[in-house]
């Protein structure tokens, strides 16, 4: 899936050893299926060359003001023409102050001043200088008029010190990048997405749980950020990486799922109950681990767990409510039949056996309509329709 197909980047290097990242910022960018225009100021060619750069963009890069293949020799005016952002990586302590302050005396910086699309930077720089008071106000500054800043990270840093203001990694500029070109239909709004499995202790050692990958639910979460909300993801065991920008809060049991679900559930609009949750757990935990003993069966007691989205749907003042149903045969009867049991607007249907831990899914909203499918796609671009759908169906 190319997020960015059509879409043309103007990408800005600075002085930095950082930008040997910008390299591979290129390289990303250009997979994605977008279209760069490399700008690099006098000190970034002192870190990369021209020729790394043409070659990774397929395309000629800029340095000078007066460059005469702009046919009106005003490069400056015609490179954000139809750009859909400028991002600058790195950017350096030095950039940043002719940013804040409107300084224009080199191709980058003047670009940045007529531009007519977003900016985003890429901070990178030696810990003691991103701390400088001088570039804290300058970063406020760039904040105030309107510009995305992008990091920076905290690590180990070239001068062989550790602290913030390493430049974020290509994919994770990449990701930010996507997710600020997104539509915003969520934005100002709070979202509490459950994911993953749960995991019921039989005793110290062995659990009950299932398939669940937590790929949905990441996916969703990601979505909802994308989309300007406020997100937090109650996440069962899974060995995914939480979204940029999402809170991830990590849990284990059914009970424990909903304990969260609970303290957070207040202070959101809208709840989406993705987890696949145990509806059993074991009535008596084993204190030890459980032997063998020469013996061929085990008999295992069992008490059901409590109804995670129908509990939130019964609450006073509930959020905007969406369950998942994952059958393995006669979806959309039992789906539909849910939704109505669990006294909820929206329930999304899909097939256990095709969902879990695939990249791509198909899935069915239903609502009091009836049941409208979606065709098979990745399951971000399935979490995106989704949540333009909620987006769509929330009280104005």
């Amino acid at each position: 899936m190319q997020d960015l197909a059509g879409q043309r980047i103007v990408v800005g290097i600075t002085g930095g050893v950082a930008a040997f990242k910008s390299a591979e910022l290129v390289r990303r960018l250009t997979e994605q299926g977008a279209t760069v225009d490399v700008v690099m100021t006098e000190a970034g060619t002192r870190f990369i060359t021209e020729v790394s750069m043409q070659a990774l963009s397929g395309r000629p890069v800029w340095t000078d003001t007066f460059d005469a293949r702009v046919h009106n020799n005003m490069a400056h005016i015609e490179l954000s023409r139809g750009a859909a952002a400028i991002v600058i990586a790195p950017a350096s302590t030095d950039f940043m102050a002719k940013l804040a302050h409107g300084f224009a005396d080199d191709l980058l910086s003047t670009l940045c001043v007529a531009r007519a699309c977003p900016l985003l930077i890429a901070p990178a720089m030696n810990r003691e200088m991103w701390a400088h008071p001088a570039t804290q106000r300058n970063a406020a500054q760039l904040r105030a008029d309107g510009v995305q800043i992008l990091g920076p990270a905290d690590g180990d840093q070239a001068c062989g010190e550790i602290g913030s203001g390493r430049m974020l990694e290509a994919t994770e500029i990449v990701e930010e990048l996507i997710s600020f070109l997104q539509p915003k239909p969520l934005r100002g709004k709070r979202v509490l997405i459950t994911a993953g499995p749960t995991a019921e202790p039989i005793d110290p050692v062995r659990v009950l749980t299932n398939h669940s990958s937590g790929k949905m639910g990441y996916a969703i979460a990601r979505a909802a950020h994308e989309a300007g909300a406020e997100v937090t993801l109650v996440s069962g065991p899974t060995a995914l990486v939480a979204p940029r920008g999402v809170l991830r809060l990590d849990v284990d049991t059914a009970e424990h799922m909903l304990a969260q679900v609970l303290a957070e559930v207040a202070r959101n609009d809208v709840f989406i109950a993705v987890a696949a949750v145990a509806d059993w757990r074991i009535k008596h935990v084993s204190p030890s681990k459980l032997k063998k003993n020469g013996d061929a069966s085990m008999t295992l007691e069992f008490e059901l767990n409590p109804d995670i989205l129908a509990t939130v749907a019964a609450l006073p003042n509930a959020p905007y409510c969406v369950g998942f149903a994952a059958e393995t045969d006669d979806m959309e009867r039992h789906a539909a039949e849910k939704r109505v049991r669990k006294q909820v607007p929206l329930l999304v249907g899909n097939i256990a056996q095709q969902s879990f831990g695939a990249d791509e899914s198909v899935l069915t909203l239903f609502d009091e309509q009836g049941g409208h499918p979606l065709p098979r796609l990745p399951k971000l671009a399935g979490a995106r329709q989704l949540i333009a759908q909620i987006a769509q169906r929330l009280p104005r």
